[in-house]
């Protein structure tokens, strides 16, 4: 089983800093209302909590392509 890296801090009310083994992102929001979620390796999540089991997700990555 291959071992991984995942830490997360709460730096500030409502914002958190995660950190994994290749990047790291700052999340903000999520009591209430949807979570931003900023990587360093240019991917952008909009998230929510639905009522029940449900959720819901957007990921939009902001690195240009070459082609």
């Amino acid at each position: 089983m291959p071992l991984t890296f995942r830490k997360s801090f709460r730096i500030l009310p409502g914002v958190r800093l995660n950190i994994n083994k290749r990047s790291w992102s700052i999340t903000t929001g999520g009591d209430h209302g949807p979570r931003h979620t900023h990587s360093s390796t240019g991917r952008r999540t909009t998230s929510m909590d639905l009522p029940g089991p449900f959720g819901w997700r957007r990921t939009r990555s902001t690195r240009s392509r070459r082609g």
